[in-house]
C-alpha cells in the first residue's frame, strides 16, 4: 500500500475543495451573507492549509494500483463531505452536525434527499453551495481532480475505474487526463446549455444554474420548496425532463456522436433498453392516471417528468406520485431500482448491469435445454467476459444484502413499511424520493441520527458503487504486500 500517495491525492482533493468554496463565499459577498460568508471562507482556509500539510511531502514512489484506488476514491468522498458539511453548521443555515453531514452527503453523492422542510429559508449562496455538490459529484470528485490537476496516466486509471459508474469502464482516448477532460467538456456544454435554455424561457439567471447543476449531476437538490412545480410553466417541465433523460445516457455515447461516429452511437444496446424502458413507463404511468388530470397532455407530462426524474434519479418533482395508483407507485419503485445508463452521472443498478443479468437468466435456459451447446453473452455484438458478468453477479448480491441490512437497522426507528424500505433504496440508488413519509412532498429529517447516518452510508456506497467503501474495512487490504 502506498500510503504516502493516497496522503498525497487526498491533500490535493482538500485544496481543490478549498478553491472550490471560493464560488459561494464570493455570492455570499455580493448578497450580502456575512454569516455564510465567514463560513465559507473559514472552511476554504481549514481545506487549502490542511491540504497543504499533507501535500509537504511529494513521494517518489508515485505509482498506485487497484487496491491503492478504491481507498483514494472512498476516502475522498467521505473527506469532501466531512468538510463540504462545515459551511452549513458554522453559517448556522443546517442545525446539527449530523443533518449537516447527511445534507452533504446527499449532495455530492447526487441523491437529493434532504432533512429540510423550508428549503427558501436558506441564505442564496448556501442554496448555491447545495446545488453545486450535485454539479462536482455528478461526474466524480476524482474525475473532476483528473481533469484540472497534472498527475499521470500510470496511476489515474485506477482512480477512473474505482469511481465511475456502471460495469464496465474505458478511456476515450489513450491517456486517461485528456479522457477526463473531454468528459467534463461534454458535461460542461449540456449543463450550460441547459442553463440557456432555462434563462431564456424566463427563470431567473440565479435559479437557472442551481437547476442546471442539480439535472447535471442528477442529484435534484431544489431551490423552491415545491421543487419545480413553483415555477408553474410547461416550458420548464419539458427542458428538465429532456436533460434529465440526456444526463442519464452514458457520456461515452456523447463522443461517438461528436467523432461522428453515429452507427456505434445508435446501436448500442443499453440506449436502445434505456429508451424503450423510459418510454414503456411514460406511456403505461399515463395511462394509468389521465383521470387524475384535466387533459391527456398534462397526465402525459407529469408523467413524462416523474419518470425522467426517477430512471435518471435526479428526484426534482412536479407531482406528488404518493396519490398516483398502485400501478404507477410501483412503476416508479422498480425505476428506482433500476436508474439508468452506466458512465452517466445517475445511479441505481444501471441498465447494462439489468441487460447483463437477462442475458445470464436466458443463458441459464438455454443450457438446460442444451446442456452441451456454447452460449456467449453479448453486449453490443461483443462478448461480455465471464469476469465482467461475474462481477455484476457480486454486485447484485452485495447490493442486496446491504439493502436487506440498511433496511433493517433504519426500521428500529419505527416507521412504516414502506417509509423504511422506500428510504434506504431511494438512497442506495441515489434518487432522493421515495414513498411514504419521504415521498415527493417529504423530507428525512424525522429520522434519528443513527438512522441518518446507516442512509448517509447507503448514498456513498451506492455512489461509488459499494466496493471501494466496503474495501475501506477489509484488514488485507491495508497491509504491505496484499496477497
Amino acid at each position: 500500500m502506498n500510503y504516502r500517495m493516497i496522503v498525497y491525492i487526498l491533500g490535493n482533493m482538500l485544496r481543490l475543495e478549498g478553491l472550490l468554496m471560493a464560488v459561494p463565499a464570493a455570492l455570499a459577498f455580493y448578497y450580502g451573507e456575512s454569516p455564510s460568508m465567514r463560513a465559507f471562507l473559514i472552511t476554504a482556509a481549514v481545506c487549502i492549509i490542511t491540504g497543504m500539510v499533507m501535500n509537504r511531502c511529494e513521494p517518489e514512489n508515485k505509482r498506485i494500483y487497484g487496491r491503492e484506488g478504491f481507498v483514494v476514491v472512498a476516502l475522498s468522498w467521505i473527506m469532501m463531505s466531512v468538510f463540504g458539511a462545515l459551511p452549513f453548521y458554522l453559517s448556522g443555515a443546517i442545525e446539527g452536525a449530523m443533518n449537516c453531514f447527511f445534507e452533504t452527503v446527499s449532495g455530492f453523492t447526487t441523491t437529493g434527499a434532504t432533512i429540510l422542510s423550508d428549503i427558501e429559508a436558506l441564505p442564496m449562496s448556501v442554496l448555491f453551495w447545495r446545488s453545486f455538490t450535485h454539479w462536482v459529484g455528478g461526474m466524480g470528485i476524482l474525475v473532476f481532480m483528473l481533469a484540472v490537476l497534472p498527475m499521470g496516466d500510470d496511476r489515474s486509471m485506477y482512480l477512473m475505474r474505482a469511481e465511475a459508474p456502471g460495469p464496465v469502464v474505458s478511456k476515450l482516448v489513450p491517456k486517461v487526463k485528456s479522457t477526463a477532460k473531454l468528459l467534463y467538456t461534454i458535461y460542461i456544454v449540456l449543463t450550460l446549455l441547459e442553463m440557456t435554455l432555462l434563462f431564456f424561457g424566463g427563470m431567473p439567471l440565479f435559479d437557472s444554474v442551481v437547476n442546471a447543476f442539480s439535472t447535471a449531476g442528477t442529484g435534484g437538490f431544489a431551490i423552491k420548496n415545491a421543487s419545480i412545480a413553483a415555477y408553474d410553466s410547461v416550458y420548464f417541465e419539458y427542458v428538465i425532463t429532456v436533460f434529465m433523460l440526456l444526463f442519464g445516457v452514458n457520456f461515452n455515447l456523447y463522443y461517438l456522436l461528436l467523432i461522428r461516429d453515429f452507427k456505434n452511437a445508435l446501436r448500442n444496446e443499453e440506449l436502445r433498453y434505456y429508451a424503450a424502458i423510459v418510454t414503456g413507463s411514460i406511456l403505461l404511468i399515463t395511462a394509468n392516471i389521465y383521470r387524475l388530470y384535466p387533459t391527456l397532455e398534462s397526465a402525459f407530462r407529469h408523467a413524462a417528468f416523474q419518470v425522467a426524474a426517477i430512471t435518471s434519479t435526479t428526484g426534482f418533482a412536479t407531482a406528488n406520485f404518493e396519490l398516483w395508483p398502485e400501478f404507477s407507485r410501483t412503476l416508479i419503485f422498480c425505476l428506482t431500482i433500476l436508474g439508468a445508463c452506466g458512465g452517466s452521472t445517475a445511479g441505481g443498478l444501471k441498465v447494462s448491469r439489468f441487460i447483463i443479468l437477462l442475458k445470464m437468466a436466458a443463458r441459464e435456459v438455454r443450457h438446460i435445454i442444451h446442456p452441451r451447446s456454447v452460449n456467449l453473452i453479448k453486449l453490443d455484438g461483443y462478448k461480455v467476459e465471464e469476469d465482467v458478468a461475474h462481477g455484476v453477479t457480486g454486485y447484485i448480491i452485495v447490493y442486496i444484502l446491504l439493502l436487506l441490512g440498511s433496511f433493517i437497522l433504519v426500521s428500529l426507528d419505527n416507521f412504516d413499511f414502506t417509509t423504511s424500505l422506500t428510504s434506504v433504496v431511494t438512497c442506495l440508488s441515489n434518487v432522493g424520493p421515495g414513498l411514504g413519509m419521504v415521498g415527493p412532498e417529504d423530507n428525512f429529517g424525522f429520522f434519528s441520527g443513527f438512522s441518518k447516518f446507516v442512509l448517509c452510508m447507503d448514498m456513498l456506497l451506492g455512489r461509488l458503487e459499494i466496493f471501494p467503501i466496503i474495501l475501506l474495512f477489509a484488514p488485507p487490504v491495508w497491509r504491505k504486500s496484499y496477497m
